[in-house]
């Protein structure tokens, strides 16, 4: 190439961007901060929430105990100011067929009997993001029905109790304390039976099983639910089932599945409801006595009940919520302790969770909620006494929520 060839091509790598807008016209509707079909509306939201609290913590089990709960071992007459969660989320409209989710999520850690920390703090204790959903949704793969691809909220609770149940800030569902994934990696489909009303629908999932985390088996976990809205959508009631393999080997079949069932009445003034689950643990613990050691299968079953309503209409408000669970209903007093396979599962002690308090919302999305949360523990073991035998964690708070969007 002579130098006059690469002096022209050099001129017109100078001057087309100032030339462009001379030749192609302008295309104010293709902008990427407005949908195809429209000059005004961003297809994009950012969005997010925040909660944390003041808490005391009064008194101290003497054990341990509680796995993951908010407060195990934290030690008694502790008091300080935490954020429990930050969510930062934005979501796109692609065209009339096709979203995107992203969300980011920092929650506080949490260190469990068993010395394993679960949360997002770095090692030098600072809080960090990480990501907890992105996924892409395809609308009306068939009429009534979307198809969900990456990482998102699964149909075990966070489609439909935790949202009736509405004070995710103060506690998880009774399902999510024992660690049924709330988010995992998949495909799910979610649909209507009708449509036009939307009272009868379903969510179907197979995942990763691990949540944000990569695979780390062959093995999947299957979600379903199917659920109906009664009575202009007052009465609310859900059927859910899993199932996962935790190990598959000749002789040893190692898998876990839950049934669950929810019923709710919700009003704007008022809303009762109610969920109870059996999860059936296929050889996933260990009985314990002397030398022996016998592998057995486990049935844990749990329920919760709350009430929830307004004083002063969004204003004031109250809540109330018990839960009962109980790791292992077959517990053999002729071991003299059991061993779970599984971490989420402690097989040795009952426990009941109590917490109650009031809403106050000064404004529109910010809420200001003094509380009680108490959790006591019993232990199986039918010849122990005293703290050993029972105990309890009781916390004091002031918990405060906010949402924020664009």
């Amino acid at each position: 190439m002579n130098q006059f060839t690469k002096r022209i091509i050099l001129c017109l790598f100078v001057l087309l961007p100032s030339c462009l807008p001379l030749v192609i016209p302008a295309q104010s509707n293709t902008s990427p901060l407005k949908t195809q079909d429209s000059t005004t509306t961003p297809p994009g939201k950012i969005w997010g929430y925040v909660f944390g609290d003041y808490y005391f913590k009064a008194h101290s089990d003497s054990g341990g105990r509680g796995g993951t709960n908010q407060y195990t071992g934290i030690p008694q007459n502790r008091n300080a100011f935490q954020i429990r969660r930050i969510y930062l989320g934005y979501n796109y409209a692609i065209n009339p067929s096709f979203s995107a989710e992203l969300l980011l999520a920092a929650e506080d850690n949490i260190t469990n009997t068993t010395g394993t920390t679960t949360g997002d703090l770095l090692s030098d204790n600072k809080l960090s993001f990480y990501v907890k959903l992105v996924n892409l949704r395809w609308k009306n793969i068939w009429k009534g029905t979307d198809l969900v691809i990456g990482q998102a909220p699964t149909p075990a609770f966070s489609l439909l109790t935790e949202q009736i149940w509405g004070y995710r800030s103060i506690e998880k569902t009774i399902s999510d304390i024992r660690k049924t994934p709330s988010y995992d990696f998949g495909a799910m489909l979610q649909g209507k039976f009708d449509p036009a009303d939307g009272k009868f629908g379903y969510n179907l999932m197979i995942g990763n099983g691990t949540g944000a985390k990569p695979e780390n088996d062959n093995f999947k976990w299957f979600y379903g639910e199917v659920y109906a809205k009664l009575f202009d959508k007052k009465l609310i009631l859900d059927a859910y089932a899993d199932y996962e393999r935790l190990n598959w080997i000749p002789g040893f079949h190692h898998s876990r599945n839950m049934l669950k069932g929810f019923i709710a009445y919700q009003t704007p003034a008022f809303t009762f409801g109610t969920e109870a689950f059996i999860n059936h643990g296929q050889n996933d613990v260990a009985g314990i006595k002397a030398s022996q050691r016998d592998t057995l299968s486990a049935d844990a079953t749990g329920i919760s009940v709350y009430v929830k309503g307004q004083i002063t209409p969004k204003k004031l408000g109250y809540f109330a919520r018990f839960d009962s669970y109980n790791p292992d209903t077959h517990y053999n007093q002729n071991y003299t302790s059991y061993l779970g396979f599984t971490a989420n599962y402690e097989p040795n002690n009952k426990e009941k969770l109590i917490t109650a308090g009031f809403d106050y919302t000064p404004a529109k999305n910010i809420h200001f909620m003094p509380n009680i949360w108490y959790n006591g523990y019993k232990a199986q073991q039918s010849n122990l006494s005293g703290a050993a035998n029972r105990d309890h964690d009781l916390v004091f708070r002031i918990t405060f929520f906010y949402i924020y969007d664009k």
